[in-house]
């Protein structure tokens, strides 16, 4: 009992964690809500328009796009169909795989990711960036750096 006991963490541990954990989901909240309020994108359909802003010729597969933002496949499905009728997507079949799905950004997707992307980038700037002082952004870097290594996040990219 006694070896069980010290591989769990500490009081002071889980206080970090919990401080850490809840900061992290206001911080995401807040910016979701803003993003929602200022372009009328969710920050879903932030993702999905980022992701394929950064692709070659604005197009990737489903697959790949699933992996990209780590969402499972069926998740994204539905929420690219509601993009999809929103304009801000189209699905085509893969020219080279029968049961693949090419999904590229539309104008409209676009134009609204561009809108879109000035407001949130301030507000992430002000919930963000403004509240730490150069020394703990470095610090921030460190850290997320070490759990990305740890959790094996670098090589999913």
């Amino acid at each position: 009992m006694n070896e069980r006991r010290r591989a769990l963490p500490t009081r002071d541990e889980l206080r970090v964690w919990r401080n850490y954990i809840e900061t992290a989901e206001v911080l995401r909240t807040r910016l979701a809500a803003r993003l929602q309020s200022e372009s009328s994108l969710s920050s879903g359909d932030y993702q999905v328009l980022l992701a394929l802003s950064e692709a070659k010729l604005e197009t990737l597969r489903s697959s790949e796009l699933a992996t990209l933002i780590g969402w499972d496949r069926s998740r994204l499905s539905h929420h690219l169909g509601r993009m999809e009728k929103r304009g801000l997507i189209r699905r085509t079949a893969c020219a080279d795989d029968v049961h693949g799905v090419d999904v590229a950004m539309t104008e409209i997707g676009s134009t609204a990711f561009r809108a879109g992307s000035i407001p949130h980038l301030r507000a992430v700037r002000e919930l963000f960036v403004d509240a730490l002082p150069p020394d703990s952004l470095a610090q921030v870097d460190t850290i997320t750096t070490a759990l990305r290594r740890h959790l094996d996040l670098d090589q999913e990219s």
